[in-house]
């Protein structure tokens, strides 16, 4: 398969809105991801997580300021690198690398055949749906194959239908920026991780549901309680970081400029 033709202006790269991607991580979830070696919470927080932000949301995140500013509080971003012609020959050919790898599971059906699993299926309308195999998220805590991702990324069509739109990368949260780096170049895109999250003790699920004064969500990636001392004046569950680091590389994507891009 020859090279597709991605547009990655490097004034848009170094620009690249951090509110943007913050939309985007809301969007689709983020307590969908599958844990990577050393996370902090259970699947039962990370199903209640997912919920509570997808409520917090309204379902479609990413659409008001007030919320990209919640949850970009509960991001750690990768920083921004200038961006080189080498670096946009290696993400080439790992977008080639993935896209190969990947056609088999345009029938989302296949991927699942191959041990893709939807996260929170009780939330039917998410903005992309991950597919996750956990044996390729504990392998990706130890190496890096471009062609087994740790996710597959759906949108739904018009029809119902699951199309194939990307994939997600994950590593832990010890590796150095330069192997993140190495994995995929932080100059194409950024890696983040959420940190600094309070979700409710673990056997006060129903509390996920509380908001505060404003109507916000309080707990989990997108709530409003973003320090310690709130977390505990609250009577939360206090959590540095729940996963490790994640990037998304949309291979499938209608446009060029959304490969990279959230």
């Amino acid at each position: 398969m020859s090279r597709p033709s991605i547009v990655i202006p490097l004034l848009a790269t170094l620009a690249l809105p951090l509110a943007s991607s913050a939309g985007a991580q809301g969007g689709h979830v983020h307590g969908g991801h599958a844990p990577t070696a050393g996370a902090s919470a259970g699947a039962a927080d990370s199903a209640s997580m997912a919920a509570a932000t997808e409520r917090a949301m309204g379902g479609h995140a990413g659409h008001g300021g007030h919320h990209d500013a919640r949850a970009m509080a509960h991001l750690r971003m990768s920083p921004v690198r200038v961006a080189t012609a080498a670096d946009s020959e290696r993400a080439a050919d790992l977008v080639v690398a993935l896209r190969e790898a990947t056609a088999q599971y345009r029938d989302v059906r296949r991927a699942e055949a191959d041990g893709y699993r939807l996260f929170a299926p009780q939330l039917k309308e998410q903005r992309v749906y991950h597919y996750t195999r956990n044996r390729s998220a504990i392998a990706e805590a130890f190496r890096f194959d471009a062609e087994r991702p740790t996710s597959l990324l759906y949108v739904k069509a018009a029809d119902g239908s699951m199309r194939l739109y990307g994939a997600m990368y994950t590593a832990p949260k010890r590796v150095s920026l330069e192997e993140l780096d190495r994995r995929v170049p932080l100059s194409m895109t950024r890696w983040h991780r959420h940190v600094d999250i309070c979700v409710p003790k673990r056997r006060e699920r129903t509390r996920w549901v509380e908001k505060d004064s404003t109507g916000a969500m309080k707990f989990g990636p997108a709530g409003s309680i973003a320090t310690e001392a709130a977390c505990d004046a609250e009577g939360g569950r206090w959590l540095d970081s729940i996963f490790g680091w994640m990037v998304h590389v949309n291979a499938w994507a209608d446009d060029p400029r959304e490969v990279f891009g959230h």
